[in-house]
């Protein structure tokens, strides 16, 4: 753990400013020669309703078809010339706009994404062929049995709320959202309060904020955006098809927010459950007894742990890829066995690997000024702050065996959990059977 240690250390300060209007700028400044520069906005599918649900995501794809001062064709061949690259992408909660360049244009590349968010000509023609590629990339999506899972896990775990919409939105949306839907969205959540300039790698902290005094002083400071709601409930959702290979299956029970100081031990809980991949090495000798069993007993051909979290709620549970006979309750039942061993018998070797491994994993997550810039600008909407490497050291140090097993109490313990499973799922585990099994006689 020493070159970890070494990497912590050195780890460049970030610098942020605020602008007058509420627009603020992070930076950490490195020897690159490139840099990764990007705008985080705090919009995405939890901000949208039923009718306009996908709004965030269309605007994504049209921000590259061109504005009042450039057109698509000349915003690519200008893009291309300085040899830089821009991408997008939505979440729940965020949209993301982001270049990658050299550190001599970070300039040009901060004028740009101004250019694509605040100017986009949103054509109608464009618009209407847009909705096409999102038609498809949708298909694409819908034959991903994990994002389908995932996506129903949310669809259930928040029914009546914001948070379980989809990111594309449904089909219906896609295919009447309108140019006027579009601008009243960029009109209501790209406002300075709730963006970020971030950028990591090259860069000059002082420079990046001359050019967002520029490019977004002109911001408009409303934050008058509705609260959103948070209400989890106990639920499942099943799409049976007994001619697929494989049963795929979720479960989760609610978690908590970015902010929560449970954050960090349950980080370290989902860490301990750990992931398994039979096409990868590892057996009975694996460090998770989860995984032990698939390995061993062939419940699961893979499995992965998560804490999926937002400003105010949060999902922490497991994935899974099981056989269709018998298997996916075998599955479910070692599942919440391990879950029932770590609310009483956590040990200090369970969690000290845990914690060397969730170091690792994020160390080797930050590697790259896109991978920090992404970070950096995600931290400042999420916390209103970076958390230094250091600080996230210190926090996931601190988590103790008890803290572990305390988590796990609150969270899991005599809890609903939401179900969702897709595909040859006619084994898995009946819903009242599987609530059953979230709580136990104690000794």
């Amino acid at each position: 753990m020493a070159a970890y240690k070494e990497a912590v250390s050195a780890a460049p300060e970030a610098q942020v400013t605020t602008l007058a209007n509420g627009f603020r700028v992070a930076t950490e400044q490195t020897a690159h020669k490139t840099a990764t520069v990007g705008v985080y906005i705090d919009a995405g599918s939890r901000f949208e309703t039923g009718a306009n649900n996908g709004t965030a995501h269309f605007l994504e794809h049209m921000a590259f078809k061109g504005t009042t001062t450039r057109s698509q064709s000349a915003l690519e061949v200008e893009v291309e010339n300085m040899g830089a690259m821009l991408n997008a992408y939505t979440s729940r909660e965020l949209t993301t706009y982001y270049a990658k360049c050299f550190s001599s244009d970070v300039g040009a590349s901060v004028e740009i994404l101004s250019d694509l968010l605040l100017r986009p000509t949103l054509d109608a023609a464009a618009v209407e062929a847009e909705r096409a590629v999102i038609l498809r990339e949708m298909q694409e999506v819908n034959d991903m049995p994990e994002e389908v899972v995932l996506d129903y896990l949310h669809a259930t775990a928040y029914q009546g709320t914001s948070l379980g919409h989809t990111i594309l939105g449904p089909a219906e949306n896609i295919k009447s959202i309108t140019q006027k839907d579009l601008r009243s969205y960029i009109d209501t959540y790209y406002t300075a309060p709730r963006m970020v300039l971030a950028a990591s790698g090259g860069v000059v902290h002082e420079e990046l904020v001359e050019y967002a005094e520029k490019h977004f002083g002109g911001l408009s400071a409303d934050v008058n955006v509705p609260a959103t709601e948070r209400k989890f409930t106990g639920s499942d959702i099943r799409a049976r098809d007994d001619e697929a290979p494989l049963a795929y299956l979720s479960i989760a029970v609610e978690g908590c927010g970015h902010t929560d100081p449970d954050y960090y031990p349950l980080m370290v809980a989902s860490s301990i459950i750990g992931n398994f991949d039979r096409n990868f090495s590892g057996g009975k000798d694996m460090s998770s007894p989860l995984a032990r069993l698939c390995a061993t007993q062939g419940y699961a051909h893979s499995y992965m742990s998560f804490l999926t979290s937002y400003s105010d709620t949060g999902l922490f549970g497991v994935y899974a890829v099981c056989p269709p006979t018998g298997a996916p309750e075998d599955f479910l039942w070692a599942l919440q066995a391990e879950w029932q061993r770590m609310c009483n018998a956590t040990t200090e070797s369970d969690v000290t690997r845990a914690k060397n491994q969730l170091k690792a994993s994020l160390a080797f997550a930050n590697d790259g000024t896109t991978a920090v810039c992404d970070e950096l600008g995600r931290q400042m909407l999420s916390h209103g702050r970076r958390v230094t490497p250091t600080e996230l050291d210190t926090a996931i140090s601190g988590v103790t065996v008890e803290a572990v097993k305390s988590v796990m109490d609150k969270y899991v313990f005599d809890q609903c959990p939401a179900i969702t499973a897709v595909g040859a799922c006619e084994g898995v585990t009946d819903y009242n059977r599987v609530r059953a099994g979230m709580s136990w006689i104690r000794a």
